[in-house]
């Protein structure tokens, strides 16, 4: 097989199963991704889990016995490990997951989109309590679900009014304190507690609100918006990210970028946007996936394949000595799963003679099992020729 046929080999066995395979793997990796593009940190987990396997993998290669003793190790309780360290990311992609499957069953893929007019409100209202230093905190929900991230509050589903956020961020009303959540042009729930960002380093010079918003902008795509009312400012607070606001303006242009984002008014060119959108994330989860498919799949595969194998030691008396064997090589032919045998070299299996009982002289000795040394999910189909010449004699 010429190096083309040999770098061909995987494409031309996948077929039409092994292209939906690597499909779907591919989707669960991208979402999965996606969820981990949410928090630095855990994207570093995971780009640290992907270079511990590609070390694994190298040594496997080069025969580091000790590093792939304490690597296959490791990956023991990988599933363990990603579970406790990825908790909250599994938890998002399974969220996904039953909110795709329950958009598509009621019809409704997207949140809804706020008109201009109450954009402007919602902009306008937060600026006017920021100028007058009245604390708020407002929820605008994106395509995640937020119910399970809040604790308390009271379901309002009233429409989105000037008249109506004022009142509920009164200093002596008793929302005053908590997050207003909005849902499309109506305030869902107020009084709402958000969970607490433990991202100390961005918090500086900040009170509970802005953890508050860091916090819940963590775990969901929502766009969290905070009036300080200790500083009279106002910042907007999207995927961990804290971006402070000059003016109404400013504001009214991040709401509106936001709900192209989250429901973009038109698609030109549908394809593009596809590809175009997190394309390195669908890339990365695409290469995963065919290294997964050829390391799990395509290399369960079982093969044969034939290694010339010089005999390694021979076990005789103390008074014996072989001064010759013909030949000195044997072709070994072995078969097991293609990733049993991808690694193998001539090193890897032993020749070795058991002459205890041998006399002194011309003999032969026939080659059986026992006498090789081979990897444990391989099997022994062949081994040519069978017999050895020998010239056995006597230590003077």
């Amino acid at each position: 097989m010429n190096p083309f046929q040999s770098l061909a080999s995987p494409f031309i066995d996948m077929g039409l199963s092994g292209m939906c395979d690597i499909a779907i793997v591919t989707l669960v990796i991208y979402t999965f991704l996606v969820a981990l593009k949410r928090t630095r940190r855990s994207g570093l987990i995971f780009l640290g889990l992907i270079i511990v396997s590609a070390v694994y993998l190298l040594a496997r290669k080069f025969n580091l016995g000790l590093t792939v003793s304490l690597l296959q190790g490791f990956f023991t309780v990988f599933l363990v490990a990603m579970v406790v360290i990825f908790q909250e990311d599994l938890r998002y992609f399974f969220e996904r997951v039953a909110l795709w499957w329950i958009e598509r069953g009621s019809r409704k893929s997207t949140p809804s989109r706020l008109a201009r007019r109450e954009t402007e409100i919602l902009a306008r209202t937060l600026a006017d309590m920021a100028r007058l230093k009245i604390g708020a905190l407002v929820v605008v929900r994106g395509k995640d679900a937020v119910v399970r991230h809040l604790d308390g509050g009271e379901e309002v589903k009233g429409r989105l009014s000037e008249p109506l956020l004022r009142s509920i961020f009164d200093p002596h009303s008793q929302g005053h304190d908590g997050a207003v959540v909005i849902d499309g042009a109506v305030i869902d729930r107020l009084g709402c507690y958000l969970p607490l960002s433990q991202s100390l380093e961005k918090l500086t010079g900040t009170g509970t609100r802005h953890a508050a918003a860091l916090g819940l902008s963590e775990r969901c795509d929502a766009l969290c918006l905070v009036a300080s009312e200790e500083h009279g400012t106002m910042s907007v607070f999207r995927h961990g990210e804290l971006l402070p606001v000059g003016s109404a303006n400013e504001l009214l242009d991040i709401l509106e970028a936001f709900y192209d984002e989250i429901t973009p008014r038109h698609a030109k060119r549908p394809v593009l946007e596809f590809f175009g959108r997190n394309s390195r994330e669908k890339i990365l989860a695409l290469a995963v996936a065919a290294v997964l498919w050829f390391v799990l799949e395509h290399r369960a595969q079982v093969v044969q394949r034939t290694y010339s194998v010089p005999v390694s030691r021979a076990l005789l008396p103390s008074n014996m000595l072989i001064t010759n064997i013909q030949p000195i090589t044997v072709k070994v032919t072995l078969q097991g799963p293609l990733r049993a045998v991808t690694f193998l070299n001539t090193n890897d299996i032993k020749l070795i003679l058991n002459l205890w009982d041998g006399k002194q002289g011309h003999s032969k000795y026939t080659i059986t099992a026992r006498d090789l040394v081979i990897p444990q999910d391989a099997d022994l189909k062949d081994v040519e020729p069978h017999e050895l010449q020998l010239d056995l004699v006597e230590k003077l």
